[in-house]
């Protein structure tokens, strides 16, 4: 199969490789295995199958996007004709399957992600992981930061700061990852921006103190007032300040529950048009890592979130090839 004539093939789905059962690769890339990826690889994608403690209502079944992701970029191809590059010309595409979680424990699905992703960036590749619940993603972070002197921003696109220290028991609950961000050493609290935050599901102690650590927050009313191309730029700006590395955490709920029905109700939220070309923005600028969580695809029949996460990744990744075509060597 000629990679050029992609998306544009009969049943190509059935032709992809597959990392389990009938779900193919992302985008029909190689798989390789998660315990020894194979070298030469710029990025590798992985899923973790994780929902921790349900923290509202009926909102549950996001272990299950993985899955319906991988499903939904089956239809998907490379070639970016806005910005006139195919990613597969600048990048090298790996998809490591699933990394192993285990429901009653939570602990040691954090140790499996965080083992695996110490493998991804020892092999010099950038992960993107498909959630799963937001409580996974301080572990791919501490494994970029594991034997790291240099500093690491964030970038975090959500509706909600999640920043919370506690949820009853759980130390690992979904609404507190950029907390347990903050405390990673090699993480400057000031280059941590929160972007597409609004609705009356954020609390005031965790707006002042992502005020306290000097987080930048950026709401969607700051978006409409600036335009997304200039705060994403600012947040470009600040995530890089001092630091040797960018990552991108996105939970699906940064966007407008009427485009994301496979998401928690909160409107007022980011637009595609809006989130993708600042994906590619973003990835243009350099980063070293990408999530996209928070999917619940028993409550989307059609897909359209699972789809929506799939361009997010495409985006991001056409970012990362256009910055490889114009600055060739390396970047991580």
């Amino acid at each position: 199969m000629n990679s050029k004539d992609i998306p544009m093939v009969p049943n190509r789905k059935a032709s992809l490789p597959t990392v389990y059962g009938d779900t193919p690769s992302f985008l029909g890339v190689p798989v390789l295995d998660y315990r020894k990826p194979a070298a030469g690889y710029d990025v590798m994608i992985a899923g973790v199958p994780w929902e921790g403690t349900v923290t509202w209502g009926s909102f549950t079944g996001c272990e299950l996007a993985p899955r319906s992701i991988r499903h939904a970029s089956a239809r998907y191809g490379g070639f970016l004709p806005e910005y006139e590059i195919d990613l597969f010309d600048h990048l090298t595409l790996g998809d490591i399957g699933d990394i192993p979680v285990h429901p009653n424990d939570p602990a040691e699905t954090m140790r499996n992600v965080h083992a695996a992703m110490q493998r991804v960036y020892r092999n010099q590749s950038i992960p993107f992981v498909l959630g799963g619940d937001h409580s996974f993603t301080p572990e791919i972070i501490r494994a970029l930061a594991d034997g790291e002197e240099g500093k690491i921003g964030v970038i975090h696109l959500d509706a909600h700061l999640d920043n919370a220290k506690s949820f009853g028991s759980d130390q690992f609950a979904r609404c507190g990852p950029i907390h347990r961000i903050s405390q990673i050493p090699q993480v400057r609290k000031e280059s941590i921006v929160h972007l597409g935050i609004r609705g009356p599901r954020n609390s005031p102690t965790q707006y002042e103190y992502a005020q306290s650590m000097g987080a930048r927050v950026i709401t969607t009313r700051e978006v409409r007032e600036r335009g997304m191309s200039a705060v994403t730029e600012e947040a470009i700006r600040i995530a890089h300040h001092e630091t040797r590395h960018v990552f991108v955490t996105i939970c699906s709920d940064c966007i407008d529950a009427g485009y994301n029905p496979g998401g928690p109700a909160d409107f007022n939220g980011l637009l595609p048009s809006e989130l993708l070309p600042a994906l590619h923005q973003i990835g243009a600028s350099g980063i070293s890592g990408l999530d996209y969580v928070e999917v619940y695809p028993g409550q989307d029949p059609q897909g359209y979130s699972s789809h929506l996460a799939a361009w997010a990744m495409i985006y991001a990744l056409s970012g990362m090839a256009q910055r490889k075509r114009d600055r060739p060597g390396p970047d991580r």
